[in-house]
């Protein structure tokens, strides 16, 4: 069953205890924490427009301008391959010991004046601005924003520190070897310690006081469109010692630089670049940043401050996107939905409702059922009373209100994955029982009939077809079931018990249990849970149970 219908009927098994008046509608249910929207819906999509005037001047520049330069990179990159292959002779591709001696002293100039000359042949103007640390000052460099391939101009200005880079790079003829002349800490795909010795490999070279290269981290993790600075990831923070920020800016009239998921290809860019007559690119060396004692034993903090630095010298904001957000659009790509749909700025949600990649990538599944018949990929009022089988009414639109958190008039994913964390981790319980009984209490009268108890147990419970008149025949004990009666807060726990079970087992259950116990004093419930499987078992038919019930005929 799905987690929406699971969340609404949870929240509907448990009466409105507390009510103070039957037939009130209940007040609108309080927000549980703030997720304000971020400033920049989308770092990760790209969209150049050139007018027809811009196009053909590209087209006669790129006549001339395109094989001269395609050649002149050629050249300059066999020029650099022999050197990067004296550099690094008998060295093995992971290396355990810095290359030191005649061979770097020799190399190492040679490849700086190549590097410039490099980014020159493509038609760079570099402007540097602040000075270079030395190693002991400051052994990581810190570069953002992240926004494309020619961002490598940062290690050349920077003067050839080691990079991070993946083990498939260094195997790429010609460029692979220029890779290793960079002395990279490479990086496993296949080996699942990966990430624990890449981070292992960062200390070890950021500590040992300038014998290794200065490392280069692009502490963003991926691409973005330079329109706000996404989540540090901690590790060029892990090792605690102090840092230098370096800004990248293209002030350019026309962006052909800018690589991200949504976008011009690597070719394209290529081409859209070399055909420009020039473009500019700023490197500035910001003061360097050392870490106190608290960041010293807080990677996360250290790559805060270092970001808001960062992005105040920038003009531009922060968002809490990450690169998982990027796998999230993918995966909302593949169906059907808008890409953008996919991003929740994965770090905060992640952080503040306790949730992992795996859970919000299922929850991505179950919003693209609901939100398939909707255009533009959002949930409306009339998709979420369908799916959850229920007519539109007040309350089903203060259930709905409680998702759509900007107003609009609409759910999207992240409103939705909020939505789910808040009604299963209610900061008033009480309102949200309310709104639930209120819910299904269709006529308003303050008591729920059978038919309507019926409709909460299918929904809950996943089994469309039950038939529960004996089960509401003991807990009613009449015809109809209020409110404030002992005695169907006692079974409704049961039914609590069961279908939270696969959402928040631990968490919903004390909640409602706690609820319940305000009203019910020295009321105990393990007896209550214990007798879950018999409740069930009486009342559904083997062969109908949905998931969750047949589990218990498999313990019974």
């Amino acid at each position: 069953m799905s987690q929406c219908a699971e969340a609404a009927a949870v929240a509907a098994t448990v009466p409105g205890a507390g009510m103070e008046k039957a037939g009130l509608r209940p007040p609108m249910v309080p927000r549980q924490a703030s997720f304000f929207p971020p400033p920049v819906p989308n770092p990760f999509v790209q969209q150049t427009r050139m007018g027809a005037a811009r196009r053909l001047q590209i087209l006669f520049l790129g006549i001339i301008l395109l094989p001269i330069r395609a050649l002149l990179v050629a050249l300059i990159i066999l020029l650099a391959w022999p050197f990067a292959a004296i550099s690094t002779a008998c060295c093995p591709e992971k290396l355990t010991h810095p290359i030191t001696g005649w061979r770097r002293e020799i190399t190492q100039p040679v490849l700086k004046f190549l590097g410039h000359a490099l980014f020159f042949s493509m038609g760079f103007i570099v402007t540097m601005k602040g000075k270079v640390a030395r190693p002991m000052e400051a052994p990581v460099f810190v570069a953002a924003p992240h926004s494309t391939f020619f961002d490598g101009i940062a290690c050349v200005a920077a003067g050839l520190p080691s990079i991070v880079s993946r083990n498939e790079n260094v195997q790429v003829p010609l460029i692979g070897r220029l890779l290793r002349a960079l002395q990279p800490v490479l990086v496993s795909r296949v080996d699942p310690d990966s990430r624990k010795n890449t981070i292992n490999e960062i200390v070890r070279r950021a500590t040992s006081g300038g014998q290794w290269p200065q490392i280069l981290v692009f502490p963003e993790g991926t691409c973005t469109n330079r329109s706000c600075l996404i989540t540090f990831k901690p590790g060029a923070f892990i090792p605690g010692v102090p840092v230098q920020p370096i800004l990248l800016r293209y002030p350019n009239k026309l962006d052909t630089v800018t690589w991200t998921w949504q976008g011009y290809t690597f070719i394209q860019l290529c081409m859209l670049t070399f055909c420009q007559p020039f473009t500019k690119v700023e490197v500035e060396f910001m003061p360097v940043q050392k870490p106190n004692d608290e960041e010293k034993g807080d990677p996360v903090l250290f790559a805060g401050r270092v970001r808001n630095l960062m992005a105040e010298a920038l003009g531009i904001p922060i968002t809490d996107h990450t690169y998982e957000d990027c796998r999230l659009m993918i995966s909302a790509g593949q169906l059907t939905l808008p890409m953008e749909a996919g991003l929740v700025e994965f770090t905060k949600i992640s952080r503040k409702l306790k949730l992992d990649w795996d859970g919000i990538r299922k929850q991505l599944d179950e919003y693209a059922i609901i939100a398939s018949s909707s255009k533009g990929g959002r949930i409306g009022i009339e998709e979420f009373a369908e799916y959850l089988k229920l007519p539109v009414s007040d309350v089903l639109r203060q259930l709905f209100a409680l998702f759509d958190r900007n107003h609009d008039g609409s759910i999207d994913f992240r409103e939705y994955v909020i939505g789910l964390a808040v009604l299963c981790n209610p900061a008033n319980t009480e309102d949200i029982i309310q709104v639930a009984f209120k819910l299904f209490d269709v006529d308003e009268d303050g008591y729920i009939t059978e038919e309507e108890f019926t409709t909460i147990l299918q929904a809950a419970l996943g089994v469309p077809d039950l038939d529960v008149s004996g089960l509401f025949k003991e807990i009613a004990q009449g015809d109809s079931v209020s409110y404030d009666l002992p005695t169907v807060l006692q079974h409704s726990c049961s039914f609590i018990f069961i279908a939270v079970e696969p959402l928040c087992p631990t968490k919903m259950l004390q909640v409602s249990i706690s609820a319940v116990d305000t009203h019910l004093s020295g009321f105990h419930f393990s007896p209550v849970i214990s007798n879950v499987a018999v409740n069930i078992l009486r009342h559904v038919p083997q062969n109908t149970a949905g998931p969750r019930v047949s589990r218990l005929y498999t313990s019974e």
